[in-house]
């Protein structure tokens, strides 16, 4: 079996233990602090990451039950390497670019959620979950689609690269804001 279920399960542990340490003892005030009506507030960026993450489980679900169909595109092995990777590189590239979210993976939350670090532990511990579930299906080319968008194919390995980049460059841009809040007067 790949080793890549257990380096996922450690990064995401580490991430998650990055994101207790960083903003679990922050006040609400400070949580959903925004520098500027178009940055995300830490607790818009966590949201966000238990939003889009959370979009994957029902497909997950399905490929655990064997009913998942894969999508037609999920034939050609150049286009969904193609746009697999594309979509890793932009989510891995050390915040060069701002990307821009779908809006179904907008964070839907006003500054109400204390708790928002406690549920992106516990989201965290389901994500894992599902990879130990989906273990047998790793470093098999299964297919996927992007759960906004099924002209978006890429393999379920790819996908789990692509959702642990995503978390770590959401807890920089979520890292930012706090070195804002410091500078903030």
């Amino acid at each position: 079996m790949s080793q890549k279920p257990t380096e996922w399960v450690a990064e995401i542990d580490r991430i998650t233990a990055k994101f207790e340490r960083e903003f679990a003892e922050m006040s609400l005030e400070q949580i959903y602090w925004k520098p500027h009506p178009e940055v995300w507030s830490i607790g818009e960026n966590i949201q966000h990451l238990i939003q889009l993450n959370s979009s994957y489980f029902p497909m997950f679900q399905e490929l655990k039950d064997g009913k998942y169909q894969k999508p037609w595109s999920g034939n050609f092995s150049f286009i969904y390497n193609l746009i697999g990777n594309s979509i890793y590189k932009s989510v891995s590239d050390g915040r060069k670019k701002k990307i821009k979210t779908f809006a179904s993976w907008e964070p839907k939350i006003g500054g109400t959620h204390q708790d928002i670090v406690q549920k992106f532990t516990k989201h965290q511990q389901e994500l894992k979950s599902w990879i130990t579930k989906l273990a047998p299906q790793f470093g098999k080319n299964v297919v996927i689609n992007s759960p906004i968008n099924k002209l978006l194919p890429y393999t379920l390995d790819k996908a789990m690269d692509i959702i642990v980049a995503h978390e770590d460059r959401h807890f920089q841009q979520a890292l930012e804001v706090k070195e804002a809040i410091k500078k903030a007067p």
